[in-house]
């Protein structure tokens, strides 16, 4: 993969997020939203430099489309679902912040607190994917890579550690940027990962080798001790 791919996929993540809050915000004037910016520029390029710059088949996977042959129908709908909810909520908190003020602003331990969630939830992404070799963005059978379960590192705790991290950013996301009412549209998002997960178990019991033995040395999908 040429070297400007990844460094261009690390502008792509911190340009969303940034066309996500500056414009309904209609200001530039905001330092919180620059910081979370910093911390999406930090985690993305250290996720590439030294989690997938040892995976090229791995970083030509996370390249993909969302929306690939192969892929479930059931994925199909709930990615694209969950892609629309992570979008509408992070819309919503600059239109919270500066238009709709819904509810009073969490206060600085909290919001602090809400930045530390959204840091790990991209830690914990980066753990997945250093774990996992087979970390496609869809649900598929990939024979042509050996496909093979993964139970080592984060996955020995929880089956799903990288929707795991996607909720922490819809969580943390919000508090950060101090919106209680978007923080209760994280529960949206969270619902589709968790519908995902459903489907994806159903998908890989019945096309991987193994998975249902992890599922039972492993025991809980995405919260340690509670599901």
């Amino acid at each position: 993969m040429p070297v400007h791919k990844p460094a261009l996929g690390v502008l792509l993540n911190v340009a969303v997020f940034g066309l996500l809050l500056f414009p309904p915000a209609r200001t530039l004037i905001w330092w919180r939203a620059w910081l979370l910016l910093g911390v999406v520029l930090v985690a993305a390029a250290a996720t590439l430099l030294v989690v997938l710059r040892d995976r090229p088949g791995l970083l030509s996977e996370r390249f993909q489309p969302p929306i690939q042959e192969g892929q479930p129908l059931a994925d199909k709908v709930m990615a694209l679902s969950f892609l629309a909810a992570f979008l509408v909520q992070t819309v919503f908190v600059p239109l919270d912040v500066f238009r709709f003020h819904l509810m009073s602003r969490p206060g600085p331990l909290v919001s602090g607190f809400g930045l530390a969630l959204f840091a790990a939830g991209w830690g914990l992404i980066g753990l997945a994917l250093r774990e996992n070799a087979f970390a496609a963005p869809v649900v598929k059978h990939q024979r042509e890579r050996a496909h093979a379960v993964v139970s080592s590192g984060v996955y020995g705790v929880v089956r799903h550690p990288m929707y795991a991290g996607g909720a922490l950013l819809a969580i943390g996301l919000p508090l950060w940027l101090e919106s209680y009412a978007a923080l209760l549209l994280a529960s949206v998002p969270i619902a589709t990962l968790a519908a995902r997960i459903m489907a994806e178990e159903r998908f890989l019991r019945r096309e991987l080798e193994g998975y249902g033995a992890y599922t039972e040395r492993t025991r809980y999908r995405l919260v340690p001790f509670l599901w």
